[in-house]
């Protein structure tokens, strides 16, 4: 086997890693009785971090590792081929997110209160609820953050994103600083878009601020993309090592990575709170230094140490 062949060899704990977030996923939105939760399984009310708060954005990174794996065949070139796959792929999920919201509030209207009212007016009440469902979520931005970042990782020069990022971020931290957008209410420059453009029936309301808005897709781009560029340090060598010397520089590179942008994240955190709700830039780096942290763990329990049993 030549060292290339071990080097694409599957990395364990990128499954792992997905494992975990998918059940952290699991577990917040299901946990237990809603008025009695225990404080790590809330969300931050506004500025602020919980374990909670981490199952998202670290989907959101796996994310961008996985989608430099799936584009290496492509050898990174555009075509109509990646194109056309990554719009389905865009569109498809995007799809699922508004199927998964209609569901949830035809579900709702069902179960609720329809005195006076027929068999079919019930049944037509709750199915035509287009007038006021959400048009963005959770799906919807797994969607949009995929598709820009496929498209940039096959149009630009992969040396290049980082400054895409960093510019992603400093011109969005502009945006909130200008347009009032730490205020949670609806003065906030992200609510005033939203409310402009989804208007206020097809948008989660908390006090006016849609989580997975318009503006805020801008810095969750630049999240994919941060993914994006660890998956590529991790898995782009063609030095001829042997796949735990490869591993074990990984390790090295992935928690200098991950204690760089945590510190960053909450050293800026001064200046510009972490805040999930606008998906602020601190947010970004500190979410993404604490998966890249726990990916080099788990590489080194599981890919380096050999302890898989568990």
């Amino acid at each position: 086997m030549n060292s290339q062949t071990k080097t694409n060899k599957r990395i364990l704990a990128l499954d792992i890693l997905r494992g975990v977030t998918i059940a952290g996923m699991i577990m917040v939105n299901n946990p237990g009785t809603w008025g009695h939760i225990y404080a790590p399984l809330r969300h931050a009310e506004w500025n602020g971090l919980t374990p909670t708060d981490l199952v998202f954005p670290f989907f959101m990174f796996i994310m961008g590792i996985s989608t430099y794996i799936s584009l290496k065949k492509y050898n990174f070139e555009f075509s109509h081929a990646a194109a056309m796959k990554i719009l389905k792929r865009t569109i498809i999920i995007f799809l699922i997110g508004l199927a998964i919201g209609w569901l949830s509030r035809f579900c709702y209207y069902w179960a609720g209160s329809h005195e006076g009212l027929s068999f079919g007016e019930q049944l037509w009440a709750s199915v035509w609820t287009f007038d006021r469902i959400r048009i963005l979520g959770v799906m919807q931005r797994l969607a949009l953050c995929y598709g820009a970042t496929a498209i940039i990782a096959l149009t630009m020069k992969h040396r290049h994103i980082p400054y895409l990022i960093a510019t992603l971020l400093v011109g969005y931290f502009i945006l909130l600083m200008c347009g009032n957008g730490f205020a949670y209410n609806e003065t906030n420059i992200l609510s005033i878009v939203d409310r402009a453009i989804l208007t206020p029936a097809h948008m989660y309301k908390d006090n006016g601020i849609d989580p997975e808005g318009l503006l805020s897709t801008i810095p969750s781009i630049a999240h994919v993309l941060l993914g994006f560029c660890v998956g590529r340090m991790m898995l782009d060598s063609n030095r001829a090592e042997s796949r735990e010397a490869l591993l074990n520089s990984h390790l090295i590179k992935l928690f200098l990575v991950g204690a760089i942008l945590t510190f960053a994240g909450f050293l800026l955190s001064y200046g510009c709170p972490i805040n999930k709700k606008i998906w602020s830039p601190t947010f970004v780096l500190t979410t993404c230094g604490l998966a890249s942290s726990f990916l080099a763990l788990l590489i080194w329990i599981i890919d380096v140490k050999g302890y898989k049993k568990w």
